[in-house]
């Protein structure tokens, strides 16, 4: 399915050898202070304990520091460096430049095993300019507003860290408490003054008697279920009865559980624009309020009751190397009638492996292409079933990138072509759309390679975002849209031949408006459409989602989080990883915003598939996920009792026994198919 750990290979390949104390790595200047966008030299020596030369490669990458980051030493893009690798001289001259502020790492391995690291001191930029953001020129005496400032650096990002003071010039007619609410008391004009650290911004606001007499709650409905989404719809009146459209209106709840398998609390989420979600089931009043004024109502919010049992129908073991990504596909020719699947292999010896699944309760390996690579973590197969495409990282001539299968007859697996052409950083994640691969190359950008004839392989199209620092970690492709993860970029959509739809179109309630967008671009040319960033770093994945019941269009945005390094996930250890996937409503492409987030407390979220209203989430060693994602989709999904059912795979002989740690999954036919990184491959059955 989609992609995973994204570690350049060669960072992985080094990482996982002995580390050599009888070398060490010279920095020249021993550590450096340097502002966000600047560059300077590096030069870095590998010497042993008689400061001579040793003649080794060795790779260069960033660090943040600890708590910074998907995980402390993670590869990321803090700093851009050129070269990333070594001649095999031990001596290079490196130019880094910093993307942004704090205490960084320049860091080293050699391919013996030695290491090394450099502070690299990036002061915080300046603060250029205050916006007061969203913040009405009116507001009625007795309501409260939240004050909000958008402060903005000398390198054009938002920053959260800086201390912010907000004054006002009047306190007799308006307020300003703890948590930077204006509540207005009396009639009259106050100007805000913002300041944060000796810039500042003033915006005028006027108070006005307040026409509020009464308050309307207009949902109609008695019962509910957890999770569903509930339009309070609840408007202000004035005296003669008339709507005061911009009256703000506050909501609260409080509730009684229904007493049962969870105990006592009663939980619910109600959102500023008035939308309320129950989260165990009970009897809640609904409140709204505005100024003095205000009224309440009740709902019942029941069980949701979507538990299934999940059967497990068969597995198929591989202990001897970590499994990557899986495909599965119907088998066509000779073979028509049949179904197969690939797995991928880490931290191993550059192997793929072939499954006869059609019996998936007898699933056996058929056969196995071994290439150059350390890691053959993705595995695509074309919608007609005659081309596969395995990626390679940590090659060991670096003729790194994927490799082209005739896949027509899964019992004996061709090598057809390989393509590495500007690939020696690593091919992390591919996909294959309409006779074209489209491979994550080295982590910065997504080439565009025609296969039409897939001996003679070619590039037509390059897509790279021109942010600092930017990074792309995996790409999916439907309706002629290409939607990456981008790390903290977020998510992005690109047009890269979407068919261009029409307002008619758009009519239809179960349409991607994306696509209102779309139909100038191509894989030559490809175009981006809209995006959503992720300002913690965390974007792994992204899938796109059509409700089937609501018609809303999202893009899940998954996470990857390390938070205590990858140590114990390389060295064959239970490891912690955390994050969740995040559901980001595309209604409206140029204003997207994050409806629901799905988090498994205990857990770490890596790959997702979407069939119908069921999200398959890969938690690692949470396991697989199933969960009904129908209805509009509000807050916590985690807590609103949508959890379809869970497998944890897990097997005695496994690399470490017993400990899942599922990579992803794929629905196929009546059966749910997953990779488990300690034990292979596994097909699961919801039973109804």
């Amino acid at each position: 399915m989609k992609p995973f750990l994204f570690i350049n290979a060669i960072f992985i390949s080094l990482l996982i050898g002995q580390e050599n104390d009888s070398l060490q790595f010279v920095f020249e200047p021993p550590s450096l202070k340097i502002n966000v966008g600047e560059n300077q030299k590096v030069t870095i020596k590998l010497l042993d304990k008689q400061k001579n030369p040793v003649k080794s490669t060795f790779t260069i990458y960033s660090a943040h520091d600890p708590g910074i980051g998907p995980t402390p030493d993670w590869p990321g893009n803090s700093m851009l460096i050129s070269p990333r690798t070594s001649r095999n001289s031990g001596v290079v001259d490196v130019t880094v430049q910093p993307n942004r502020p704090g205490n960084l790492l320049l860091k080293v391995r050699s391919l013996n095993g030695a290491i090394g690291e450099m502070n690299v001191n990036v002061p915080m930029p300046s603060i250029k300019k205050l916006i007061f953001r969203d913040l009405p020129s009116k507001v009625y005496v007795g309501t409260s507003t939240l004050i909000s400032v958008k402060i903005i650096d000398s390198t054009n990002n938002e920053r959260d860290d800086v201390k912010l003071k907000i004054r006002l010039s009047d306190d007799s007619k308006a307020n300003i408490d703890a948590f930077n609410n204006l509540v207005a008391k009396k009639a009259g004009s106050v100007k805000l003054l913002a300041e944060a650290e000796g810039v500042t911004q003033t915006f005028k606001v006027k108070i006005v008697k307040n026409p509020v007499r009464e308050i309307s709650i207009g949902f109609k409905e008695k019962e509910v279920r957890t999770g569903d989404v509930l339009h309070l719809n609840a408007i202000a009146l004035n005296s003669a009865g008339r709507q005061v459209v911009d009256a703000p209106i506050t909501y609260a709840y409080y509730g009684k559980s229904q007493y049962g398998e969870y105990g006592l609390p009663a939980s619910g989420l109600i959102s500023e624009d008035g939308r309320f979600v129950g989260e165990t089931p009970g009897l809640y009043t609904i409140i709204a309020t505005s100024g003095i004024y205000s009224t309440q109502k009740s709902i019942k919010v029941l069980p949701r009751n979507v538990k299934k049992s999940i059967q497990l129908v068969g597995h198929g073991l591989i202990s001897n190397v970590k499994s990557g990504d899986l495909w599965v596909w119907a088998g066509i020719g000779k073979h028509a009638g049949k179904d197969f699947a690939a797995t991928g292999s880490i931290f191993g010896d550059g192997e793929a492996y072939f499954w006869d699944v059609t019996d998936p309760e007898n699933m056996k390996i058929i056969d196995t292409v071994k290439v150059d690579a350390r890691n053959v973590n993705d595995i695509k197969v074309s919608d007609d079933g005659r081309v596969g495409v395995i990626t390679r990282e940590g090659a060991s001539n670096r003729k790194n990138g994927f490799v082209v299968l005739n896949v027509s007859d899964p019992f004996n697996v061709k090598i057809i072509s390989t393509f590495n052409d500007d690939m020696t950083g690593g091919v992390h994640n591919t996909f294959i759309y309409e006779n074209h691969v489209y491979a994550v190359n080295n982590g910065r950008k997504y080439d565009i390679i025609n296969i039409e004839d897939p001996e003679n392989p070619f590039r037509v199209g390059i897509f790279e975002l021109d942010t600092p620092g930017h990074a792309i970690h995996d790409v999916w492709i439907e309706d002629g849209i290409a939607y990456s993860s981008n790390w903290r970029d977020g998510i992005v959509a690109t047009d890269i031949g979407g068919l261009k739809s029409s307002e008619k179109d758009r009519s239809d309630i179960r349409f991607n408006p994306l696509l209102m967008k779309a139909g100038k671009g191509s894989p030559s040319r490809p175009l981006k459409l809209a995006s959503f960033p992720d300002v913690k770093g965390r974007n792994h994945s992204a899938f796109p989602f059509l409700s089937q019941s609501t018609g809303d269009f999202y893009i899940i945005a998954g996470d990857e989080v390390f938070p205590d390094g990858l140590d114990n996930l390389i060295n064959n250890k239970p490891s912690s990883p955390r994050g969740g996937f995040h559901f980001v409503n595309f209604n409206d492409p140029s204003n997207p915003k994050e409806d629901a987030v799905y988090i498994v407390p205990e857990a770490g979220s890596h790959n997702q598939w979407v069939y119908g209203d069921i999200l398959l989430a890969a938690f690692y060693q949470g396991g697989i996920r199933i969960l009904d994602i129908s209805g509009e989709l509000l807050g916590d999904l985690y807590k609103q009792d949508r959890e379809i059912g869970y497998f944890l795979p897990q097997h005695r002989e496994g690399i470490i026994p017993n400990a899942p740690m599922v990579w992803g999954a794929q629905p196929y036919k009546d059966y749910i198919f997953l990779s488990d990184m300690n034990s292979g491959l596994y097909c699961i059955k919801i039973n109804d």
